[in-house]
């Protein structure tokens, strides 16, 4: 556990520069997922108290797009240096509330911070242009203006990371932002709320609603007329929720929708590296990614090589308290995702695949699970059409010609494992999804370079297979 008392921690939520509590006294728990202790009573505000704060927000609005990108810049600027400077302890409340191995909530703070680094930069390069017309004398000339109110809602598997990724483009476009963290985990968010606040962005332009009643303040979020642009990470059956709900306003959207990412890997590639790549994004976060790899194929000559060897590695992983050394993978979020990823394995094993590794509660107790490894898994399984979000990685044997199909499945993101451009050329049906990487690729580096890049470049990131919906402000 922390060995020091929290400085950033706090337990209300943040409108108009206050910390206020709600309006009827009520109040959730957050609990702590690797021993299910309460951490604190956190404020339960409503949809009232929301609306509030997006009134809150579009009078601070035209106070915050009327400075200067410069100035929005120099502000930006100053919240990534003290998120920086208050790492680790930003990692410590992530870890308390999440799970994951402080190693890896480090990690988080640093790849959070980085998108409000990069976007305190890109704002004081929003430019217009000049446009020829068809007649002679005549120029079309383009500004862009912040688009308004914002909305967002983030997950609870990176609490830090996917707020900072929503809020740096709006804030620097000039837009102010309202923000509904996962009831799971709302500390992060609060804690860079005040770091926000110290760094001088101005009050109403950053808000945070911590509420445990999702659907009332997903509605009134939107909506609201006032909100213009929603943006929200999380699963698709809520995000097909969100967009009819929002096309009443007729608001923009960004959606980073569910997933079930599929990492094919050939005999040409090297054996070694395809593992590392495989354990490294399969495992990371105890498998609660929405980009891991969750589907493996291996070609027939190679299949059982490197399952061996991926089991071998895998024997080795170590659960625990993320505050131990040398853990590396915490606790489930919930007791639903243990049951969730046991109904998956029992479904699987009772249509024909097998257990290579593990496929029980780990003998810590609570929300651990085993790392498993099931293998001659098949399309009728529901943990090859599922995103399971654990630490289970279900293999198939990819067989010479062997046509892959998207089918009913969520594509967000495909790890092609190859030397050949020509193969990997060869599955063209994976082009339905928004990212995808070669041999040696596997790790989250090239998924954060090419977010960060496409937006600043204003280009468009995007699926066509229910999964991700993706605009840079």
């Amino acid at each position: 556990m922390p060995n020091h008392k929290f400085l950033l921690l706090r337990f209300q939520a943040y409108i108009n520069g206050k910390f206020v509590s709600s309006q009827n006294g009520k109040t959730f728990t957050v609990q702590n997922p690797t021993n299910g202790e309460k951490i604190g009573e956190v404020a339960d505000l409503g949809t009232e108290e929301t609306a509030q704060a997006i009134e809150a927000a579009a009078v601070a609005q035209k106070k915050w797009q009327a400075l200067l990108p410069k100035e929005r810049s120099v502000i930006l600027r100053k919240w990534f240096e003290l998120i920086m400077q208050n790492q680790e302890e930003l990692a410590q409340i992530l870890s308390l509330e999440q799970g994951k191995p402080l190693a890896e909530s480090r990690g988080e703070i640093a790849y959070g911070a980085s998108f409000i680094e990069w976007f305190a930069e890109e704002s004081k390069r929003i430019y217009g242009d000049v446009l020829p017309q068809d007649k002679a004398g005549r120029r079309l000339f383009v500004t862009k203006q912040p688009i308004g109110v914002v909305a967002a809602i983030t997950p609870w598997n990176f609490p830090n990371a996917m707020i900072t990724r929503k809020a740096a483009p709006a804030l620097a476009a000039g837009c102010a932002i309202v923000i509904k963290p996962a009831a799971e985990t709302p500390l992060s968010a609060l804690a860079l709320a005040q770091l926000a606040d110290q760094a001088g962005i101005p009050k109403g332009v950053f808000n945070i609603i911590t509420s445990s009643d999702v659907e009332g303040v997903g509605r009134e979020l939107s909506t609201n007329p006032t909100v213009r642009k929603l943006t929200f990470t999380g699963s698709t059956r809520v995000g097909k929720i969100l967009m009819q709900q929002s096309a009443g306003t007729v608001k923009k959207l960004a959606l980073e929708l569910g997933g079930n990412a599929p990492a094919i890997v050939f005999d040409d590639a090297d054996l070694d590296t395809a593992v590392e790549g495989v354990f490294a994004s399969k495992f990371r976060n105890g498998g609660q990614t929405c980009v891991c790899a969750n589907r493996i194929y291996v070609q027939a000559g190679i299949y059982e090589q490197f399952l061996a060897k991926l089991s071998e590695k895998v024997a080795q992983i170590k659960l625990g308290s993320p505050f131990e050394e040398e853990v590396t993978i915490g606790a489930l979020i919930s007791e639903r995702a243990v049951e969730k990823v046991e109904s998956h394995i029992n479904d699987a094993l009772s249509l024909g695949a097998e257990l290579v590794l593990g496929g029980e509660r780990h003998a810590l107790g609570g929300t651990f699970f085993q790392p498993t490894i099931l293998k001659n898994v098949t399309q009728a399984m529901k943990v090859a059409r599922e995103e399971t979000f654990a630490p289970l990685a279900r293999f198939s044997n990819l067989k010479p010609k062997k046509r892959l199909s998207s089918g009913r499945m969520i594509l967000s993101l495909v790890w092609r494992l190859t030397y050949s451009a020509k193969i990997s050329g060869e599955f063209g049906e994976y082009r339905s999804s928004w990212n995808m990487a070669l041999s040696g690729l596997m790790r989250g580096s090239s998924v954060t370079k090419s977010l960060r890049s496409a937006a600043g470049k204003s280009l468009d990131l995007g699926g066509k297979v229910r999964s991700t919906v993706l605009k840079s402000f």
